[in-house]
């Protein structure tokens, strides 16, 4: 009787990696490493902005307007609640994605500000912050590429046949994953321009040359 269970037992756990389930839990498991380490760069970006803030605002305490956008885009960011269940809901995985750029956005106008601020720009507290947040950014831009792979990965293993009946059985869900039309309005800067004419309405002549006047 024992060794029919052992043989019962033997079957199973070959039908299930057969099957792929193993793979599915490997993957699955990758793809929340992978998230945790968006999450911790992303957390370290949030901690070194109150700091850069105070710092800016030293030289600066007349760019409110920027300096609030940042605090307000920093809060929102911290305040969505990054659970494991966020990864197999698409509509808070944007929510929380969605967030992050703002703070991205509201960081690229505060360094547009600062280029106006030569002093600030040379204070050694400033320089040392703007180096930790540009490493920072780095890893952020490394964690969310592994992050895609890893999804993609698994995404792939989730919708093939015969995985996909086995996904089915154990619900191993598709998870969202960042698009690549968030991506590219992230890394858009801000535009900045201080010119102050106005700009011509495509199709229209241009605006006669100025004549020098006439000898009376």
């Amino acid at each position: 009787m024992r060794a029919w269970m052992v043989a019962l037992l033997s079957a199973a756990v070959l039908g299930l990696s057969g099957c792929g389930y193993n793979k599915l839990q490997q993957q699955d498991e990758a793809v929340k490493a992978a998230w945790s380490e968006v999450v911790n760069q992303y957390q370290r970006r949030a901690d070194l902005i109150p700091n850069l803030v105070n710092t800016v605002k030293g030289y600066a305490a007349q760019e409110q307007k920027v300096l609030i956008g940042v605090t307000e885009a920093r809060a929102q960011a911290n305040s969505i609640q990054v659970t494991p269940e966020v990864l197999n809901n698409p509509e808070q995985f944007q929510k929380y994605q969605a967030a992050q750029g703002q703070l991205t956005q509201a960081l690229s106008r505060l360094m547009v500000v600062v280029e106006r601020y030569p002093e600030l720009k040379s204070d050694q507290n400033f320089r040392d912050l703007q180096s930790q947040l540009e490493g920072t950014e780095n890893r952020i831009t490394v964690a969310r590429n592994r992050y895609i792979e890893a999804v993609q990965s698994y995404n792939v293993t989730v919708r093939s046949f015969p995985v996909n009946l086995t996904a089915k059985i154990f619900d191993f869900q598709v998870k969202p994953n960042f698009t690549v039309a968030n991506e590219q309005q992230i890394a858009t800067a801000p535009t900045v321009s201080f010119d102050t004419t106005t700009p011509a309405v495509p199709g229209t002549p241009a605006p006669p040359a100025a004549q020098p006047p006439t000898k009376q």
